[in-house]
């Protein structure tokens, strides 16, 4: 299987390049401003292997680099919701207008197989616990907006040129080579003020937290166990359980070198508009199929957060000679 993987440096993306690159040949597109060369650079050296540095806002580029190809992974979108609050256009040009660029150049390229990056925030703002088929409700984040936009499109070009496609929405991805999310924010305030945390909301938002490992084996085993004759198969892919902010925020403070750290909550019951303080997503056609996460939303923050401290706070070295 020859893999396109767009986003591959990034942080879920390096990781499926880990596992892409037992099954053939992988090119990463990536413009690399998240992503980082070093998270895939083994595989470019051993030339498992390579990387094409270019916007996927680039039409033309992009269809030119992904012709030949079996698959594309389409990873590639704002890292961060909340920065759509600032500029209005960041996820419809990131998530949107991406998307249309993939599935146009997969169209010209003919370029048959896309797997889809989308995200529990479609669900919006509701009590229930998400499954597949729910979408009651709307999104009420410009983030969550695009995916749902990226999802209808990718519909539609499945009915009108073939396309076959899978969706997987996530849940909060965390892990090794985070790039953004709560914890790191945490660290870094920690870094900087040292005996105060602020977090944004009252502690009590909470949600499904997936390892960033769970996460590519789940993609990759969704996409080799298809649901029968299901037009356009959609995973929701996240643990049945949740964490509290409140309580990421209690095993940042343990992690880091300062655990008397105090936690100052702003208040208000969601960090920021858009935000949707409590969610919980139904782990349905997959877990049908057989897959389960490795680890619950709680372990999956206490090892991220494990992985992100030494990141952040990196051990000091002992001069050589010294004892």
């Amino acid at each position: 299987m020859k893999s396109f993987v767009i986003g591959g440096a990034g942080f879920i993306g390096s990781h499926l390049v880990d596992r892409l690159v037992a099954r053939g040949p992988v090119t990463v597109y990536d413009n690399l401003s998240v992503g980082r060369r070093d998270f895939i650079a083994a595989h470019l050296d051993a030339g498992r292997a390579t990387l094409v540095q270019a916007d996927v806002l680039d039409l033309e580029r992009l269809t030119e680099a992904l012709t030949g190809h079996d698959v594309v992974f389409h990873l590639a979108a704002n890292p961060e919701a909340r920065w759509g609050l600032t500029n209005t256009r960041l996820d419809l040009e990131q998530g949107t207008i991406a998307t249309w660029n993939v599935l146009e150049a997969m169209r010209r390229a003919g370029v048959p197989r896309l797997v889809f990056s989308s995200s529990g925030t479609v669900y919006g703002d509701t009590e229930h616990v998400a499954a597949e088929d729910d979408l009651g409700a709307l999104p009420i984040s410009l983030y969550g907006a695009s995916k749902l936009a990226g999802e209808a499109l990718i519909s539609a070009f499945t009915d009108c040129f073939g396309l076959r496609a899978h969706v997987f929405r996530f849940g909060n991805v965390v892990g090794p080579r985070g790039t953004h999310g709560a914890a790191l924010d945490f660290l870094k305030k920690l870094r900087e003020h040292k005996t105060e945390l602020e977090v944004l909301g009252d502690g009590r938002q909470a949600k499904p937290y997936l390892h960033v490992h769970d996460c590519a084996d789940g993609i990759l085993f969704g996409l080799d166990h298809p649901p029968p004759d299901e037009r356009l198969p959609t995973f929701n892919l996240a643990p049945p359980d949740v964490t509290s902010v409140a309580r990421i925020a209690a095993l940042c403070i343990a992690a880091s070198p300062y655990p008397e750290a105090v936690i100052r909550y702003t208040g208000g019951d969601r960090g920021w508009p858009g935000d949707v303080p409590r969610s919980r997503m139904n782990p349905g056609k997959l877990a049908a199929r057989g897959f389960r996460v490795r680890y619950t939303s709680d372990e999956a923050v206490r090892l991220a957060v494990e992985a992100l401290a030494t990141e952040v706070f990196p051990p000091k070295s002992t001069a050589s000679g010294v004892s």
